[in-house]
């Protein structure tokens, strides 16, 4: 079977993946799975799991260190080899120290590497604690709905206005 994407080499990859509730199913080879990010052969071994199958004696057997693999993190003193090994950072400092590495990383696994959805807002900051603001938002909120025609979303929005109010 040729390759879906460049129709030139064998497909040695088979991804499926949902899409608004659509399964989708590409045939890749190497190459081209590669240049969209995906994981393959030696990069796999690096991982968690490809040291776990190392380890059950299914891998290869030399999978070598790369050199950022000696950074350590200031804060904390945890390598980039520790991340890799246990998939966890030691601290919030990690993120910074690792910061190049973790973005490619982030865009291989989510597509990107910046954070697109909601933010967490603390508790008691400005706008939370005001019903003023929280009424405006939540008319924003109701107007977008009606606009989107998500009436659902828009009878709820209203009933939180009529309570505020």
């Amino acid at each position: 079977m040729m390759c879906d994407n460049c129709k030139e080499r064998e497909v040695e990859i088979h991804l499926t993946k949902v899409e608004n509730d659509t399964k989708v199913t590409l045939h890749l080879c190497k190459q081209c799975a590669q240049q969209k990010g995906f994981e393959t052969g030696e990069s796999i071994l690096k991982s968690p799991l490809g040291g776990f199958i190392q380890a059950m004696g299914k891998g290869s057997a030399n999978v070598l260190p790369t050199p950022a693999d000696g950074l350590r993190c200031a804060a904390c003193g945890s390598t980039l080899k520790d991340f890799r090994e246990s998939g966890r950072l030691g601290c919030a400092q990690c993120y910074e120290s690792f910061s190049t590495h973790l973005k490619d990383l982030l865009r291989r696994l989510h597509g990107s590497s910046q954070h697109v959805g909601e933010r967490y807002a603390l508790p008691g900051a400005a706008g939370a604690t005001d019903p003023r603001l929280q009424l405006l938002e939540l008319k924003e909120q109701l107007r977008r709905a009606v606009e989107n025609e998500n009436f659902e979303l828009a009878a709820e929005l209203r009933d939180r206005i009529r309570v505020l109010e």
